[in-house]
């Protein structure tokens, strides 16, 4: 055998390894992290709850192609999320914590269905509701999404608290991440009760627009580090 067939066989052997692909989704927090910013900048600042229909259809009409082409990036972030969570799982499947692996998987599942469903709702807006004429809808499906961002703080809350939990019966992180974990899982939960009628507390305001999706994206970091610096296990497939 030729030694240029020698390294190619070396390398392609590489990429078909599971340790290759485990350690690959395990990045997919990470790159989560990245696409979401990314769409959350290119998507602008959407209309409040209540807002005229003017405002409406100048924001999803108007900014028609840039909503769209947030919807494409949000849509493969829902993958990045799947990729994640499962790779979360597999890490606490093999330290033994099956049962908080499964509800991990079963949050992000939940998380991204409500993400994909907003997702379809905003592209719907952009693609043609909004150029429709109909005010009222337009006007109830741009509150619907800001009660989606507010009711998705459940699921959120529920794989932060599968993660954290899962990795600390595990031993594999210390009691005072454990306590961290904890305190962004009771925050994440906080944005479920933005209900006020206007300000920092309402469904549109501050915290449920930039404080709790910050405080989910910290974890996802932190966790992804932690799953990026443990050995991946020798399995048949990935």
């Amino acid at each position: 055998m030729s030694e240029s067939t020698t390294a190619m066989t070396s390398s392609a052997s590489v990429y078909t390894t599971s340790r290759f692909w485990e350690r690959l989704w395990r990045t997919a927090g990470l790159q989560f992290v990245v696409f979401f910013i990314i769409a959350y900048l290119i998507y602008g600042n959407q209309p409040q709850v209540g807002a005229s229909a003017d405002s409406l259809v100048a924001f999803y009409h108007g900014e028609r192609i840039r909503i769209l082409i947030a919807a494409v990036f949000s849509a493969l972030n829902v993958l990045n999320l799947m990729w994640f969570a499962a790779a979360l799982k597999t890490t606490l499947t093999d330290a033994g914590q099956d049962g908080w692996g499964a509800a991990a998987t079963a949050s992000s599942a939940a998380l991204g269905g409500l993400f994909l469903l907003m997702i379809t709702v905003a592209a719907a807006l952009a693609y043609a509701i909004a150029g429709s004429g109909n005010d009222a809808l337009v006007s109830g499906l741009n509150d619907f999404l800001w009660v989606g961002v507010v009711l998705s703080s459940f699921p959120r809350a529920m794989l932060i608290m599968a993660g954290t939990f899962g990795l600390w019966r595990a031993g594999l992180i210390s009691n005072a991440r454990f306590a961290s974990g904890v305190a962004a899982l009771l925050l994440a939960l906080l944005g479920g009760t933005t209900w006020a009628s206007g300000g920092f507390w309402a469904a549109d305001g501050a915290y449920s627009r930039f404080v709790s999706p910050l405080i989910g994206l910290v974890w996802i970091v932190v966790v992804s580090r932690l799953l990026l610096s443990r050995t991946p296990a020798t399995r048949a497939a990935w």
